[in-house]
Order: C-alpha cells, then structure tokens, then sequence
C-alpha cells in the first residue's frame, strides 16, 4: 500500500514549550489541572531564569502526559507571584490536586528538577 508520510515523528521535533500562564487563567491550568503541574516563575530582566527555561522545556516533553509544565512572568503576573510569596527568580514549584507541594529556588540542574517531580508523579 502507499506509504503514509509519518506525520507525528516530524511534529515531535519542534521545539517542546512550556505552557505560559497568567494571573487571569492561572487557576483553570495549574489549580485545577488533573496532572501535576510545574510552574516556573520567571522575568524577561532575570539572567539565570533564561538557562532554566530549556530545562523546563524539555522536561515538559519527557514528562509529557505524566506532568504539565507551565511559566509565569511575574512582571506580567504580580498576583500569583506575590500570593504565592515569591521573593526570587528563577523558582519552580510543583502544584498537585491545587496544592503547592514544593519548591526548587534557583537555577538548578535539569537533574534536581527531575527528581523534585519524581516525588509527585504517579507511575
């Protein structure tokens, strides 16, 4: 038969993209999100948030299914920044069920990440 051009391999290779998220759509994505979601608070002016924001990135499509992954510029964003007492950029935390249950401050390795997820994801 004729061969189907595979699609799906080639769409896979854009560029995988953290979701952005604001104030104003915050609760729909992250509150009330089936997944865990993890959230990286961010700002165009904030050096080391731009050497996190690949690792966000890629572990948005490795835990693709298992975990959303979502960012937050606080500039654009000040409620859920100041709600959440965020106090320095770049901070991932990780939302379950709506809870916050952790937080990584700092530019951290993809490694420290992977394993802060591992903790809330179910197998």
């Amino acid at each position: 038969g004729p061969r189907t051009p595979r699609v799906g391999a080639k769409a896979n290779k854009a560029e995988p993209q953290a979701d952005a998220v604001t104030d104003s759509d915050w609760e729909e994505k992250v509150l009330k999100s089936d997944l865990p979601v993890l959230v990286d608070f961010w700002a165009p002016w904030c050096g080391p948030c731009r050497m996190i924001a690949p690792l966000v990135d890629e572990l948005a499509e490795e835990y693709k299914g298992k975990l959303k992954a979502v960012k937050l510029n606080t500039d654009e964003s000040p409620t859920v920044a100041t709600e959440y007492g965020i106090r320095s950029i770049p901070t991932v935390m990780i939302f379950k069920n709506g809870k916050k249950m952790d937080t990584v401050i700092g530019a951290v390795p993809k490694q420290t990440l992977a394993q802060t997820i591992d903790k809330y994801i179910d197998e």
